[in-house]
């Protein structure tokens, strides 16, 4: 039954969401009697009070899914019921901004490949799943969890198993920092939604199919293993199977960088994640992200760095060496350029001590215990900046065509990956 639900879902993303399964009634826009008040909202869930929020999936024709989800939920008789329901609706969500930032799914004035969209449309869904009281015992938590790897592209998003065809994978993350400014957006989800399914020529000729997800900005959600359960299928041996895996996300201004070293540390403290977490781990004394298999302090990357660093225009390639260290028999962190020494203790990778060196870590941990050979590192954006003064236009020519300019070399980065 689960096979044909998710491509029901697929097909539903192409034809709007009222094709989904289960059906809802012809009322869907109104609230339905199954939502209590809502709860309490986590910090993340809180900025939807900001009316500029409930634009984005308007703007971008996404917010259909949010207006009938709570009557697809009202539909629900039982527990098995709701997992498949969770399931299909994330994946229609996921597909229907994939399709929209690749040019299929035409609606609202916002750019095609703008990544905001998604990620409010998601998070009011979430609001909406809180809400739900249904008749039957259900475990929140993992129904949320669910419709988040659903609508994140970790979910019926495998690779096609085509001979000769080169397999990609890539991780991109959600808008964060929001709280200073509600309007960001993250080029790294941009990108993984303009590359997610696409067959693109290399350099070389080769033929790459490229697959992705977008991952959340929460210390709780890499705690519970999301970053495993994103990549581990993706280097499990067999033909669908990556042949490369990189994550990316937003870095520096103006320039990108291919990151060297990824650090086992947590140190990017008091700087919070979308949820107003903190990690515990500060430059002076960082912490060992939870939930790591046994690695080494600092893992290299081992991308084809010298290919991928000839691609220099619009905006500077990179190599970045520079690591933060605890030598060994020291107490005080040091600063290098040149990458660790041995026996050193990492505080920070040449990408910080925050999540996107994270994800670099534990993707790449996960590569070497699975398939050690197979290229893997990370890849930073430069900030997407050029948002309009004015703070209730939430786009403007500037900022659409520096996303744009970042997205389209990100595809040229990973085309030299040979």
């Amino acid at each position: 039954m689960m096979m044909p639900l998710r491509r029901a879902a697929l097909a539903a993303a192409m034809l709007g969401v009222a094709a989904l399964l289960p059906p809802v009634t012809a009322h869907a826009d109104t609230a339905p009697a199954c939502l209590t008040a809502a709860p309490a909202p986590d910090p993340e869930q809180g900025r939807l009070a900001d009316p500029r929020t409930a634009a984005f999936p308007e703007r971008a024709a996404l917010d259909t899914f949010v207006r009938r989800f709570p009557a697809a939920l009202c539909g629900i008789r039982n527990a098995t019921e709701a997992e498949r329901l969770l399931d299909a609706w994330g994946e229609g969500l996921w597909q229907a901004a994939v399709n929209r930032a690749q040019g299929r799914r035409p609606g609202g004035d916002l750019a095609a490949g703008d990544d905001r969209p998604l990620y409010w449309a998601r998070l009011a869904m979430t609001v909406q799943l809180a809400r739900w009281q249904p008749a039957f015992a259900v475990d929140r938590q993992a129904l949320r969890s669910r419709f988040e790897d659903a609508s994140r592209g970790l979910t019926a998003n495998e690779f096609r198993a085509v001979p000769g065809v080169r397999r990609i994978f890539v991780s991109g993350f959600d808008p964060f920092g929001l709280d200073a400014e509600l309007r960001r957006a993250n080029p790294s989800g941009s990108a993984a939604l303009q590359l997610n399914g696409r067959r693109v020529t290399l350099a070389d000729g080769t033929v790459a199919e490229f697959r992705a997800v977008v991952l959340p900005v929460r210390y709780a959600d890499f705690d519970a293993g999301i970053v495993e359960r994103a990549y581990g299928p993706r280097l499990a041996a067999g033909p669908r199977a990556a042949d490369m895996i990189t994550s990316i996300s937003q870095g520096y201004p103006g320039l990108f960088t291919l990151e060297a070293w990824a650090g086992r540390a947590r140190s990017a403290d008091p700087y919070p994640d979308n949820a107003r977490a903190l990690s515990g781990g500060t430059y002076d004394r960082p912490v060992t992200a939870p939930g790591l298999g046994p690695g080494a302090e600092f893992l290299r990357t081992s991308l084809p760095t010298d290919t991928m660093t000839a691609v220099q225009s619009p905006y500077p390639v990179r190599l970045n060496t520079a690591v933060t260290e605890i030598p060994a028999g020291a107490q005080a962190p040091v600063d290098r350029e040149d990458g660790p020494t041995p026996g050193s203790r990492a505080v920070a990778g040449g990408g910080g001590g925050y999540l996107s060196n994270e994800v670099a870590y534990r993707s790449n941990r996960l590569r070497l215990e699975l398939r050690p050979q197979l290229p893997g590192g990370h890849l930073h954006t430069p900030v997407l900046t050029g948002l309009p003064a004015d703070r209730a236009q939430l786009t403007g020519a500037d900022f659409e065509r520096n996303e744009n300019a970042i997205t389209a070399q990100v595809l040229a980065v990973l085309r030299h990956s040979r």
